[in-house]
């Protein structure tokens, strides 16, 4: 795995376990910046960690992703992160288990 890849692995590791969420997320622009973010899930709001990490890259200017990683139990993401991602350029995500090991 390319070593900025695997960073985006562990940032969004490290946000998942100091957070406690369900989910960490990691996102690099096409300007190498990283976001991270873990999920929302507040009785208002509800966000994955990917949608989080996205939207704190587009709220900060980000116009253009090149990668993202997320670090779930489930082993998979959902269509709504997909879609969210292929609009800012990101085909598919790294997909990671709380341990790290790359799943997809």
């Amino acid at each position: 795995m390319d070593p900025e890849d695997q960073k985006l692995v562990t940032l969004a590791r490290a946000t998942r376990a100091r957070t406690g969420a369900a989910e960490g997320a990691a996102v690099r622009d096409d300007t190498g910046r990283t976001y991270t973010a873990a999920t929302v899930a507040l009785r208002t709001l509800s966000l994955s960690a990917l949608q989080a990490a996205v939207a704190a890259a587009v709220s900060s200017g980000a116009q253009q992703l090149e990668a993202a990683a997320v670090v779930t139990d489930a082993g998979h993401v959902g269509d709504d992160d997909v879609r969210v991602l292929t609009e800012m350029g990101v085909a598919s995500p790294l997909v990671a288990d709380p341990s790290g090991a790359v799943l997809s």
